[in-house]
């Protein structure tokens, strides 16, 4: 690397970290804003990375304003263990949410899950009774439930709906109870199951019942977490790839940055 490129390096390379912490953190208002209080459990976490970046990037900056090989060198060891943890973080991520692409139902246009599919750490999760109740409250908030007889007026409009996981599974019996819809929020809960699991039983028509503690409801609470974290370790793979390549020519600019200051 030249004396006028690693100059430039030495200046600005920590300027790209900042512009990927704020990306970064950037995402992590994203997730925010497009997932309701149940379900965007990795907003924390993303803002926390970003901020984290962005302060090794001031301690970065610093030492390449001043050309300080410590201070380049405290920077490098903190961006090397942030990669080793966004590879970690990603290899597990895509370990837990490689499993259950939901199951094909006749006669529906939208998949049913089940919480046997899912890893064993969304089944702790999930099976945490303090985790439910928390996750349960915000499904009733959410009025997921409530908005269905809203958006589809009639029995065939209904039927004939791309539901969400969270709607398929968390509003509506299982499909082997064979409960008859009477409309898109009510069931015939008199007709006798034909399956005997125990979601059959604990629907109920109520607004703040449904199905709620039922298997199936978990298992959709499952494929929306397993969805959030399949993007945010999408996500780490790019940031991992390009913080890879700015330590690479941050190496470079520790390394001039020692060479020029052994030459006074």
């Amino acid at each position: 690397m030249s004396t006028g490129v690693s100059t430039f390096v030495i200046r600005w390379i920590n300027f790209l970290t900042m512009f990927v912490a704020v990306g970064v953190m950037s995402f992590g208002l994203w997730i925010s804003t497009h997932h309701d209080g149940c379900r965007k459990t990795l907003t924390l976490p993303v803002l926390g990375l970003g901020a984290l970046i962005f302060v090794v990037s001031i301690v970065g900056f610093w030492g390449a304003l001043k050309n300080s090989s410590i201070l380049l060198w405290m920077y490098l060891i903190m961006l090397c263990l942030i990669l080793l943890g966004i590879l970690v973080f990603t290899v597990l991520a895509f370990i837990i949410t490689n499993n259950s692409s939901g199951h094909n139902v006749t006669g529906l246009r939208f998949k049913e899950y089940h919480l046997q599919d899912y890893n064993k750490w969304f089944l702790k999760e999930l099976k945490n009774t303090h985790n439910w109740k928390h996750l349960r409250s915000c499904l009733v908030k959410a009025d997921d439930c409530s908005n269905l007889s809203k958006r589809y007026k009639t029995l065939k409009e209904y039927k004939s709906a791309k539901l969400t996981p969270i709607e398929g599974g968390c509003c509506r019996p299982p499909s082997q109870c064979g409960y008859p819809a009477v409309n898109a929020s009510y069931y015939d809960l008199s007709f006798h199951p034909l399956s005997p699991i125990g979601d059959c039983k604990i629907y109920k028509n109520s607004k703040a019942t449904k199905c709620y503690n039922c298997d199936s409801c978990k298992a959709a609470v499952a494929e929306y977490m397993k969805t959030e974290w399949r993007v945010v370790a999408i996500f780490n793979v790019v940031l991992f790839v390009v913080l890879s390549l700015i330590y690479f020519v941050g190496c470079c600019a520790r390394r001039n940055a020692a060479s020029s200051r052994s030459k006074f």
